[in-house]
Order: C-alpha cells, then sequence, then structure tokens
C-alpha cells in the first residue's frame, strides 16, 4: 500500500478545514432581502406598540376620570384600577424609548449595507439606480423616529404627571384630596389626548416607508431592490387585542 508522507496529509487537511469554514461563513452572510425582512418585522413591531400606546392612553385616562369622578363612592377600588392602568402606561413608555433606538439601528444597518453592496456593480447604470432606490427608500425610512421624538416627549410629561397624581393620593384618598386634585388630573387627561395625536404622524411614517418599500412590486421588480419577500418572512401578526387593524401588509423588497 503506497503511503503519503506526513506533511502531505497535514496539508489536505488544513485544505479541508479552510474549505468548510469558508462554508459555514458564506451562510452567516445575509442578504438584502433578509435584512429587509428583519427592517419590515421591528416596523411591524413598533406600530403594533404604537397602537397600543393610543388605545392604553384610552384606559388609563378613563380610569382616572372614574377616579376624580363626584359619584365615587369606592375611591380604593378606582385607585388600584388607576394604579394598574399608569403602570402597563409605564411599560408602554419603555417600550416606545426601545423602539426608537431599535427602528434608527435597524435602519443604519439595512441602509449601510446597501451602500456598501452599491459599489460592487460595474454597471454604473445600476449603480446610480441602485443609489437613487436607496435615498428614496432611506428619506422615507427617517421619517419614522423623527416623528416618534413628538410621542416620547409628550409622553414623557403625560407619565410625570400620572406618577404624581398616584403619588398624592396614595397618601390621601379623601373627597377633599380627589378635589385638590382634580385640575391636575383634568390637566393630565389633556396630556393623554397629546400623546393620542402625536403617534398619528408616526403610523403615517410607517404607512410612507411601507409603500416607496413596495414600489418594486411592479415595472421594476427586482432592478433595484431585489426581489418578493417570501411569505414566511413577511410581517409579523398584529396583536389580537387591538381594537384597530394594522394596515394590509405589502410585500417588502430587499437589495
Amino acid at each position: 500500500m503506497k503511503k503519503f508522507p506526513f506533511t502531505t496529509a497535514l496539508t489536505a487537511f488544513g485544505s479541508a478545514l479552510i474549505f468548510l469554514a469558508g462554508l459555514g461563513l458564506s451562510g452567516c452572510a445575509t442578504t438584502g432581502t433578509e435584512r429587509a425582512a428583519k427592517t419590515n418585522n421591528t416596523m411591524q413591531t413598533v406600530e403594533n406598540d404604537y397602537r397600543q400606546v393610543s388605545l392604553q392612553v384610552n384606559e388609563t385616562n378613563a380610569s382616572l376620570q372614574e377616579l376624580i369622578s363626584p359619584e365615587q363612592t369606592d375611591m380604593k377600588r378606582a385607585l388600584e384600577r388607576y394604579s394598574n392602568n399608569v403602570s402597563r402606561m409605564e411599560k408602554l413608555g419603555d417600550r416606545v424609548d426601545r423602539d426608537s433606538a431599535d427602528i434608527k439601528a435597524k435602519g443604519e444597518d439595512y441602509f449601510g449595507e446597501w451602500a456598501k453592496e452599491g459599489t460592487n456593480y460595474r454597471d454604473p447604470q445600476i449603480r446610480q439606480l441602485s443609489e437613487e432606490r436607496r435615498s428614496q427608500l432611506r428619506e422615507a425610512f427617517a421619517q419614522i423616529p423623527e416623528a416618534s421624538t413628538g410621542v416620547r416627549d409628550n409622553m414623557h410629561v403625560y407619565l410625570q404627571d400620572l406618577r404624581e397624581i398616584t403619588a398624592y393620593l396614595s397618601n390621601d384618598l379623601t373627597p377633599s384630596g380627589v378635589a385638590g386634585v382634580t385640575p391636575v388630573a383634568t390637566r393630565t387627561l389633556q396630556e393623554g389626548e397629546d400623546v393620542k395625536t402625536s403617534v398619528r404622524p408616526v403610523l403615517a411614517a410607517i404607512n410612507h416607508a411601507r409603500t416607496e418599500m413596495a414600489q418594486g412590486q411592479s415595472g421594476n421588480r427586482g432592478t433595484a431592490t431585489g426581489g418578493q419577500l417570501p411569505a414566511d418572512e413577511q410581517q409579523l401578526p398584529a396583536d389580537e387585542q387591538y381594537n384597530e387593524p394594522a394596515p394590509e401588509n405589502q410585500p417588502w423588497y430587499g437589495h
């Protein structure tokens, strides 16, 4: 039997390892369509959270109105219900802060990678088309975190007053205490409405970004933005607890 020298065997083994490592690295790479799917899922999560903010404002304001009502006979129960709603509102406030950071990070990753890959095109017309399309979508996407600033600002004011009302009435849950805090509560109710109003531009920005990102569906299918997103990678389903349905999902396209 012919025997191979040790150095030859070692070289062959090393080559095999390099080949397998190459396969592993190539498997970890993400395509434009995959990044688009992740960005799309983040947008759906953000949209769901902002819709929930509006619904929770309704619940919180209703419990506050019930608490300060002159006809209220069970102050302890009313305060407990109000406090629970304030806690839910605080959790949503934290989620809105995280959403803003997440949507910004996803945008930087998505469009940053698109810009890098755009330099690989040899054809100048395709390269220009890719850059124009990326700029259009990036501008539309940037409106989401910009619009969310108003929600976060209004939410901060609203939550601060909600907490102070809770603390005050926890120490003086009497008719006189309720009467004393009613002017602040009335102002807080309006602050809640301001939060709901500021949510609308965010939802509009998300819808606008979706519309822009779906433009490749016809006419220029796949030219600048890849191909249609697979059905199993499309948007997360809307939360069943929402009374207001989310806009109809539209297909996304990678680059």
